[in-house]
């Protein structure tokens, strides 16, 4: 994938009707990607050397959603936004659309847009694309 992302992006669905507490900012993958390696969750879709799992490497319970990614990339159907925010060991957080985040930064998208809590707006300023 180019710079720019080559899927349409839709508002996820899980802040309908608290949408004024959140923001949609454009972030830097690569930057966002480094900051969610400390998390405890990041070692079901990253290797220990900081690469992404192939689809093969995924557990049986991860492989479908990334297949679900794929499919809707090669179909042009437009994906539901992830949702960031800021863990206890203030590192980036992915709370939903974590297979979307990971199979569009393992196909080399540089940017992506995203919502966060507006309560963590300050702390992504050094993702911001």
């Amino acid at each position: 994938m180019p710079d720019t992302v080559e899927a349409d992006f839709i508002a996820n669905p899980v802040i309908s009707g608290r949408e004024d507490r959140y923001a949609t900012i454009n972030i830097k993958v690569d930057a966002v990607l480094e900051s969610w390696r400390m998390s405890l969750f990041s070692y079901e879709w990253i290797l220990p050397d900081g690469r992404i799992r192939a689809a093969g490497e995924l557990s049986e319970s991860e492989r479908p959603k990334r297949q679900t990614v794929e499919d809707s990339l090669k179909r042009r159907i437009a994906l539901e936004m992830p949702i960031l925010g800021i863990g206890l060991m203030e590192n980036v957080e992915i709370g939903s659309g974590r297979a979307t985040f990971l199979t569009l930064a393992a196909h080399g998208c540089k940017t992506m847009p995203v919502h966060v809590p507006k309560t963590n707006i300050k702390e992504f300023a050094p993702f911001l694309a």
